[in-house]
């Protein structure tokens, strides 16, 4: 039966039904189909996020106002613990100089001393053989303990692992060495024995050919130490300084922007922060120049004369021994300069007391008024006189007469052991007084440091209230 399209089937006939269609995927326009959904985004980070709602908050008016206030207590915070750090470090510096590598340096000037002055009052007893006077063996006695307790006090105050430390441990096992030498030679000399003035001579060069070079080494380092310290304590704060401008230029800044976004004069903790930051500039500045200015005082004054006298006493000391051996060895050693020869102690003592003129001279150039000038010039002139009667005792021991000459050199009157006491003694009240001045400026050095570091760090946290209050101050107009 056919059935003409566009008519109602007759009954009982079913329609026709197409087959089902497949689903077709990844169909494109004009399909009909639904596309699958985009993969999703990315996951921000937390700095990302942080940013871009930093960047949407600076776009209004209060999110501005946070930024600045944020940056401006940093930025005084951060001047004040820079402040407080640069001059923890250079107070600590000056300090050190003062009660530290200064005190050592001087006791390793007075080992060296100590053990040259022994040497001489040695030298001398055994000149004397068996009249050698109490007073003599006691000043021999006594610089050997000074020398001994210098040593205890520098090795306490050492690295146990610095050169210093070597150095002091060096002559500590020298020292009864020494000493042990030396009483040979006087029990020897006691007895009459020749023998003494060999002893005598071996001693000598040990402490000239061992101990004394190891002490001036130990002098050498510690004033390295002292210089280390200075270098440490009065370079200017470059960093703190140039900081301290700049939080003050942004403190500026922001007071002059409030005042043209409100016309309003003062923002009071605005105000308090730039007072906070100008007072730690101030005394950052005037107080750092002000230590600066006295620790360089106390070096030029000071440490520099110091250096200088306790050059010329230990020539001095080193001039007296070389005397003294002159007569011990009476010939026995002898050095050539050139074609000729000369006793090799005599050469030598004209070659330290040509040291302690120089001494004097430039000490007495770099003393800065009369307490200080007056003992180096009687120190001059007493020098002057020694060479003339070292001469006259030299002249006479050559011409045979040993035993004037000894009584010329170590006699109770016109002796040149006179002239030694009285230049040695000179020395010791100009050491005395250039280490007054040494002390007092270098203590107002130190001194005008103190409470900068504390004062620096409070001052800053009282600024950085006061500018977040500042800022909060605007902040509140726009709840």
């Amino acid at each position: 039966m056919t059935h003409t399209p566009g008519t109602t089937a007759p009954p009982g006939t079913a329609t026709p039904t197409l087959p089902p269609q497949p689903t077709r995927t990844g169909a494109g326009p004009g399909t009909g189909t639904t596309p699958p959904p985009p993969p999703p985004p990315p996951r921000r980070t937390a700095f990302a996020e942080g940013a871009t709602r930093l960047r949407e908050a600076a776009t209004t008016e209060p999110g501005r106002l946070r930024v600045i206030g944020a940056l401006l207590a940093a930025l005084v915070v951060a001047f004040g613990a820079l402040t407080a750090w640069q001059m923890t470090d250079r107070a600590a510096a000056a300090d050190d100089v003062l009660t530290s590598s200064q005190p050592l340096s001087s006791d390793a000037a007075d080992i060296y001393r100590s053990l040259a002055d022994a040497n001489t009052a040695a030298s001398s007893g055994f000149l004397a053989g068996g009249q050698e006077t109490a007073a003599s063996r006691d000043r021999y006695e006594k610089d050997i303990r000074t020398a001994a307790a210098k040593l205890v006090n520098a090795a306490a105050n050492s690295a146990p692992d610095s050169p210093s430390a070597a150095t002091i441990t060096e002559l500590n096992r020298l020292l009864p060495e020494y000493k042990g030498l030396v009483e040979r030679a006087r029990t020897y000399n006691r007895q009459g024995f020749p023998v003494g003035g060999a002893y005598l001579r071996y001693a000598n060069e040990k402490m000239q050919k061992e101990m004394l070079p190891a002490a001036e080494d130990l002098y050498t380092k510690e004033n390295q130490r002292l210089r280390s310290d200075y270098a440490d304590a009065t370079p200017y704060p470059w960093p703190a300084l140039a900081l301290g401008v700049l939080t003050l230029a942004a403190l500026a800044w922001a007071q002059r922007r409030t005042y043209l976004r409100t016309n309003r004069v003062f923002n009071h903790g605005l105000v308090a922060a730039t007072a906070a930051a100008t007072v730690v500039l101030l005394w950052l500045t005037v107080g750092h120049t002000l230590a600066r200015s006295n620790l360089d005082d106390s070096y030029d004054h000071g440490v520099r004369s110091l250096n200088v006298l306790h050059d010329a006493r230990i020539a001095s000391l080193k001039a007296r021994g070389n005397e003294n051996l002159t007569l011990v060895a009476r010939g026995a050693e002898t050095t050539k300069v050139g074609d000729e020869t000369f006793d090799a102690y005599d050469h030598d003592f004209d070659r330290d007391m040509d040291s302690l003129a120089e001494g004097l001279t430039r000490a007495a150039d770099l003393a800065d008024d009369d307490s200080g000038a007056r003992p180096v010039t009687s120190a001059l002139g007493n020098m002057t006189e020694w060479k003339k009667r070292h001469e006259a005792a030299r002249e006479e021991d050559e011409n045979g007469n040993y035993h004037q000459a000894l009584a010329m050199v170590i006699g109770p009157e016109g002796a040149t052991g006179e002239c030694f006491d009285n230049v040695d003694a000179n020395l010791a009240t100009a050491l005395a007084h250039e280490e007054r001045e040494f002390q007092q400026a270098a203590g107002d050095g130190r001194d005008a440091l103190a409470g900068l570091p504390l004062g620096a760090a409070v001052l800053a946290v009282l600024g950085a209230a006061g500018a977040v209050l500042g800022i909060g101050r605007r902040l509140s107009e726009y709840r």
